[in-house]
């Protein structure tokens, strides 16, 4: 549905930053609700969960060893670098505004298998899948070596297994390549905003793809439903899904430990900043759970979504969560970003971040191109359009009265932009991306 005049302009009177919102401006929204740590309500997942998600990777290490061997100088461990990024800070202070404190990325383009963030949670639910499936039919314990599900029984075990998924590309490429792998028959369900290489990628691997003329929330309805119809099917649901949510959720042990190694402190006096691009919001609030769990009220955690597909900062401002679309305000959600491209935000993680972030900004798709050109440039690094979202977030949270308001240190905070995919792009299409950037810079 899309609301009627008088109904928009009634939203309108109620939150105001609607009507920029809805002019497509790019806009910074201050969550209001932000809860500190020690007041949080109950959440349907803990610190405890995050372990046990840790503790399944940790078995599942030597089968990726065996399976992907591009895991292996990692020993089966599926994480990336944190780099800091002095050359592109500059640039951007050169072309934007001067960002106080130290910048770097959380080169998460860089994820074996996937090449994006979505190799945490899609995996993490496709191996806890097959573990629970494993144990039920008594072929293996959690004491076991999980090398064995490399073997031909394993694979002819999963064979008579189906799993589908809905996406608008990483997603379903970190399910596809590793149901596929595993032995499973993968369905990905792809909206119409989906690269034509992803789709190509998928099928290589062994995974069907389904395409939808629509956007994400049409394809990930058409896979739900013929997914649960199959007895022996399995639907990887990223607007509901408390897996895939608990296998972003790890990132943030890992990244404690990238810290400590490269002596960044965080504390009062050095608070932590985390910029991440946003989809349907499983992905950016997973990683927000487990930052609050291991760093409490000295992180904070911002979302960043295309000007043109808000879903996350819509559903919150007008506290209307996953009942409400970009397209019932009127927008399109049609943004070269494909993996932000999402109209409705994710049913399970959107009320968690509600307690959790500190706020969302929304970006231009002009911008992201500029920022690309720009990574590439100084530093060599080449990410998608979306990936590069999170880099703006330090100005546009230091140009704002947030610090002020909750008494940081500009000069000693710690600013870190996600860079949820990019490793696999063809270089035609990251060519094209690039030059599309120089050309904007002009």
């Amino acid at each position: 549905m899309v609301f009627a005049a008088n109904e928009l302009d009634q939203w309108k009177q109620k939150s105001p930053l609607l009507s920029k919102i809805t002019d497509l401006n790019p806009v910074l929204w201050l969550n209001p609700n932000l809860k500190p740590f020690n007041e949080l309500p109950d959440l349907p997942i803990s610190k405890r969960d995050i372990e046990e998600a840790e503790q399944l990777w940790q078995r599942f290490a030597p089968y990726l060893v065996k399976a992907f061997p591009e895991t292996m100088k990692t020993n089966g461990i599926i994480e990336s670098p944190l780099r800091k990024i002095t050359m592109m800070q500059e640039e951007i202070g050169r072309v934007y505004s001067t960002i106080p404190g130290d910048l770097y990325l959380k080169c998460d383009n860089e994820l074996p298998i996937a090449g994006s963030i979505k190799a945490r949670g899609g995996i993490y639910e496709v191996l806890y899948h097959a573990e629970s499936l494993a144990i039920e039919a008594g072929l293996i314990n959690k004491n076991d070596n999980y090398e064995v599900f490399s073997s031909d029984k394993f694979k002819s075990f999963f064979n008579q297994f189906n799993i589908g998924v809905g996406s608008t590309g990483n997603l379903g490429l970190s399910i596809g390549i590793m149901g596929a792998k595993l032995g499973f028959h993968v369905s990905v369900y792809m909206s119409a905003d989906a690269k034509e290489w992803k789709k190509d990628l998928l099928r290589s691997k062994g995974a069907t793809v389904l395409e939808f003329a629509g956007d994400f929330s049409e394809a990930i309805t058409a896979g739900r439903e013929k997914t649960i119809a199959d007895p022996k099917g399995y639907f990887v649901d990223d607007e509901d899904s408390k897996h895939l949510y608990l296998g972003y959720s790890v990132a943030a042990l890992r990244l404690q430990k990238q810290l400590e190694e490269q002596n960044i402190r965080v504390d009062t006096d050095h608070p932590l900043f985390v910029y991440l691009p946003c989809g349907v919001g499983g992905s950016p609030g997973g990683v927000t759970f487990g930052l609050k769990q291991v760093f409490g009220d000295h992180v904070h955690c911002f979302f960043v979504e295309p000007t043109h597909s808000p879903s996350v900062l819509i559903g919150l401002l007008t506290g209307e969560m996953e009942k409400v679309s970009v397209q019932d305000f009127g927008l399109d959600n049609r943004t070269e970003a494909d993996g932000l491209a999402v109209g409705r935000p994710s049913k399970f993680a959107t009320p968690i971040s509600g307690h959790l972030i500190s706020g969302i900004y929304t970006v231009e798709d002009d911008e992201l191109y500029r920022l690309l050109s720009m990574l590439v440039n100084v530093d060599d690094i080449y990410l998608e359009p979306s990936a590069t979202a999170g880099l703006l977030g330090p100005n546009e949270v230091t140009q704002s009265n947030y610090m002020e308001n909750n008494g940081l240190d500009d000069d000693n905070a710690t600013h870190i932009a996600w860079a949820t995919g990019g490793a696999l792009v063809p270089k035609d299409d990251m060519k094209r991306f690039y030059e599309k950037g120089e050309k904007l810079m002009k």
